[in-house]
């Protein structure tokens, strides 16, 4: 057991006798900003809120920095938590608002005067510390629930959804406030989103949940470009993974992608993949891993989506739709042909059936 950060041993949660979580296994290293993400109803904030104790677990041991804390009430797990809802206090000040916790404790008062101070340095807001919550905009009233948290000096700092509540301006500047915060201080955190550009630029490792059960535990690279599985491929990355039914086969020298409406063909094709040639498989290629090349197969543009940097393509290809990205700079118009090759060296292969990820070494 890791004496520094947090782990689940076989951690389980029912309700009225539904098991929802079943024997969850996870260590959170010392010093990790790991994110849980998923869509509405995996368990990612349930999972945070039994490490946090405000939901029990139905069996299996939570671990703090070495100590069982399993059965022990929120404020003895030295941890603090920022939730979506900024849950400030109306009527008292910022300054109140982030040393109430340490007044509660009964922290003298030029202490607590002095880490606020520190906090609001930190925090960039000294000259908020004043005003009540009704005269800050969101993002300034993020920080101050952040500052709440940071000022009690946790071991583990929970997040539940903190910034999605704000606008896409705020959110974005928000991710780089934490990114940066959690590098100078580096205290474990824990982050519980359904957004995963929070998740791929936050985080150390992230665990990707479906229905109760982790897909993935990994490093965002990973998790990306290396997805464990076809649920993990397809909600990772925007726009989607394409997915394609078929099989590898041998055409003379070459491996091409046989869909039974036409062969793609591939390029840089791991030598693990040959192993895999004519067994029925799911092919998971991303958009950048679409190329355009006149060697490639001939297909038929549907719609063009400039995005400013990028443009992705929508094409009709061996009896598929498929969505590949390209550069700003190369005309695309609904109707016209385009040849396309696919990334062989970039490339997932799935089990069609249990959608598992296939090793292609």
């Amino acid at each position: 057991m890791a004496m520094n950060g947090v782990e689940l041993c076989n951690v389980t949660k029912a309700y009225a006798g539904l098991t929802v979580m079943e024997n969850i296994n996870l260590e959170i290293a010392d010093g990790d900003f790991l994110v849980l993400l998923g869509p509405s109803g995996c368990g990612k904030s349930t999972l945070l809120n039994m490490i946090a104790g405000l939901e029990p677990t139905t069996g299996g041991a939570i671990h703090i920095n070495g100590h069982d804390v399993t059965d022990l009430e929120p404020d003895e797990r030295d941890i603090a938590m920022v939730f979506q809802s900024y849950a400030l206090y109306p009527t008292m000040s910022v300054r109140k608002n982030i040393g109430f916790g340490l007044k509660m404790r009964g922290m003298p008062k030029d202490q607590i005067e002095k880490k606020v101070a520190e906090i609001g340095d930190l925090l960039q807001i000294g000259p908020l510390l004043d005003r009540k919550p009704s005269q800050l905009s969101g993002g300034q009233q993020q920080r101050v629930a952040i500052g709440r948290a940071l000022v009690r000096e946790p071991s583990v700092f929970l997040f539940d959804e903190p910034l999605s509540n704000l606008d896409a301006k705020l959110r974005a500047d928000m991710r780089i406030e934490l990114k940066r915060l959690h590098e100078r201080l580096g205290r474990t955190i824990v982050y519980v989103t359904h957004d995963q550009i929070e998740a791929m630029t936050l985080a150390t490792r992230v665990v990707v949940l479906d229905r109760g059960a982790i897909q993935q535990a990994d490093t965002p690279e990973n998790v990306y470009r290396r997805p464990a599985n076809r649920f993990v491929a397809s909600f990772v990355g925007a726009p989607t993974m394409n997915f394609i039914d078929g099989k590898l086969m041998q055409s003379g020298d070459d491996i091409v992608f046989d869909s039974g409406a036409g062969a793609l063909p591939l390029v840089d094709v791991p030598v693990g993949a040959r192993d895999l040639i004519g067994r029925p498989l799911t092919l998971g290629a991303r958009p950048e891993h679409l190329l355009f090349d006149q060697t490639g197969i001939s297909s038929r543009v549907l719609l063009a989506e400039p995005t400013g940097p990028d443009q992705y393509v929508r094409l009709a290809v061996a009896g598929s739709e498929l969505t590949a990205r390209s550069g700003p700079e190369q005309p695309f118009k609904s109707g016209t042909d385009a040849r396309i090759l696919i990334d062989g060296a970039r490339m997932s292969l799935f089990e069609p059936q249990s959608g598992q990820a296939l090793a292609l070494g």
